[in-house]
């Protein structure tokens, strides 16, 4: 069962309208006229109402009146009696405010302890299956902090899409080939050769990082000079296959420490070796949609929507990184038949969106069907300033130095406090205090003191108990509010899922705490009469559960004591 309360009095609003609208147009005092689509929706203020419709405007037009006119000819012919609403009332120019019976509070508030881990789940993706691909490092180093929010972002909104009905698997693309581990080799190389006295300089991009000296002297440890005499091509192969699958499992182990569980690490290599890079542009030259100028192979990417031509094989005959990433995509979407592919990608990736698709659209394949989220660049800051090294080690801040530097659950919530596509500002001050500055902390907070709250009662004799939603009471403006926002949990799943944008849980998340902190400091449990004091223990207990979810979906901790 998944209970929607504000979609349920959505559609009662509109049946409300409709009904008075047909009302007037059989009396004559409307034409009959096709109404156009209008808005239903919960007013910031609630003195508005708890729904509030614009349908009097929207339809003012085709009526030929004044939308107040409308308004007070709609109000007149409304019948409330059987649905969710009270009364109605005509505000502004127009717009028709309609109040809920208590009854409604009551329901979604046994709707929340009915459903319980369920509660806020959606059919939205009616089963589609969803990959979302994220992180993606370069196995070549750790992961920096770019890593650090898109692991954050694509977790979160891969838990994010489960909840909201789609079937999804995560995947982290291994880029083992091509010139960064080209790259790597040359680089394990010269250090590996500089151990027994090679004076070979380091290329300038070439990596320079202590990881690829370690390396080196673990690799001469086991094997010691043995590949001074073998072939350079021999000797690199034998160093990559050696660090590589080191720094894979590295890769895995960091992300697992961050709560992050792949479904599949899928390897570059695995479509050199399968012939399917290859097939790929033969596949684009039989659809014509290539051509050779200087003895390089190009697609006609401008055909299709890019603002120029791509190179598919260079004039060598070695194929461009892009004829990899085309395989890999067309692997997702047909070979392996997701009806959605989500990239998480980095701000420098805007016109990687383009040609990608063009290349699917050439292909056959329903360009629609891949999905790019940009992510914009992290700021860390401590003291107001921009820090670059980690505190402890002295070095670049990765991944795993930020995980030693400030709390698991500060992390995964910090990196989506912010939409993916703004500039996030990371205060690591902020990150590890203690005290409602901290947007985490805040929301953990209120999960133990619900917790705390319902042990000490249980333990004097005051348990909660289950009543029937006509026998919960609420009518302090406090609680009202906090019941609206559990209610309103599903469309924020459906929102957050169709825009892509975990940062929407965060926020619900602490706007439900700030509620909750409120309605606590100002509606009393004890000394309260039996039936009060039940029903706000109720609403204490559907808090708890919604917190709980959302934290559960960002995988961030809801502990019972704080």
């Amino acid at each position: 069962m998944n209970t929607n309360m504000t979609e349920k009095a959505k559609n009662d609003v509109k049946e409300i309208v409709m009904n008075a609208l047909g009302r007037l147009t059989a009396d004559g005092k409307l034409p009959a006229e096709p109404l156009p689509p209008f808005t239903v929706e919960m007013p910031a203020d609630s003195s508005h109402g708890d729904f509030s419709c614009n349908a009097a405007l929207a339809s003012a037009k085709i009526f030929r009146k004044k939308p107040r006119e409308i308004a007070d000819m709609i109000a007149e012919s409304a019948v409330l009696d059987g649905t969710l609403f009270e009364r109605m009332e005509i505000a502004g120019p127009g717009f028709i405010n309609l109040f809920l019976k208590p009854l409604w509070f009551g329901e979604t508030v046994n709707a929340v302890i009915d459903e319980g881990e369920k509660y806020g789940r959606t059919t939205l993706g009616q089963g589609k299956k969803v990959l979302v691909e994220f992180v993606s490092a370069n196995p070549t180093g750790p992961m920096h902090i770019g890593n650090a929010r898109g692991g954050a972002i694509g977790d979160c909104l891969a838990s994010l899409l489960d909840y909201a009905g789609y079937y999804v698997e995560r995947e982290f693309y291994i880029n083992d080939a091509g010139n960064q581990v080209n790259k790597f080799g040359l680089s394990l190389d010269i250090r590996y050769k500089q151990l027994f006295g090679s004076t070979e300089e380091m290329p300038e991009d070439s990596y320079h990082g202590q990881d690829i000296i370690d390396h080196a002297k673990a690799f001469a440890e086991i094997h010691g000079d043995k590949y001074m005499n073998v072939s350079e091509e021999e000797r690199r192969k034998a160093l990559v296959e050696y660090a590589l699958p080191i720094n894979i499992k590295g890769l895995e182990d960091d992300l697992l420490k961050y709560r992050i569980k792949y479904d599949t690490w899928f390897r570059e290599s695995s479509l050199h070796e399968s012939g399917k890079v290859k097939e790929i542009v033969e596949m684009l030259k039989e659809k014509g949609v290539t051509y050779e100028k200087e003895g390089a192979v190009w697609f006609r990417a401008s055909d299709f929507g890019d603002d120029q031509d791509r190179v598919l094989v260079r004039a060598n005959g070695v194929p461009t990184y892009f004829v990899p990433d085309i395989a890999y995509h067309y692997n997702k979407l047909v070979t392996r038949g997701f009806d959605k592919a989500i990239d998480i990608l980095g701000a420098d990736h805007h016109g990687y969106i383009a040609r990608m698709k063009a290349a699917l659209t050439a292909l056959g394949v329903d360009a629609d069907k891949l999905d790019i989220v940009i992510m914009q660049m992290v700021r860390l800051v401590r003291n107001g300033e921009t820090v670059k090294l980690s505190k402890r080690s002295g070095k670049a801040i990765t991944l795993a130095t930020l995980l030693d530097e400030i709390p698991m659950d500060a992390a995964r919530f910090f990196f989506n406090l912010r939409d993916p596509d703004t500039h996030l500002e990371f205060d690591l001050d902020l990150a590890v205090e203690e005290s409602s500055k901290n947007p985490v902390f805040y929301v953990q907070y209120a999960h133990a003191r619900i917790c705390r709250m319902l042990e000490k009662l249980t333990e004097e004799g005051q348990a909660p108990v289950k009543l029937s939603a006509d026998k919960l009471r609420f009518t302090e403006e406090a609680e009202l509010a906090v019941i609206r926002q559990l209610a309103a949990l599903p469309d924020t799943i459906n929102d957050a899922a169709k825009t892509y944008n975990p940062s929407k849980i965060t926020r619900y998340a602490y706007e439900l705490a700030q509620l909750f902190h409120k309605f606590y400091d100002t509606c009393k449990i004890k000394g309260e009469a039996q039936e009060i004091a039940a029903s706000r223990l109720a609403l204490c207990t559907a808090v708890k559960i919604v917190i709980k979810n959302m934290l559960d979906m960002l995988k961030v901790d809801a502990p019972e004591k704080m």
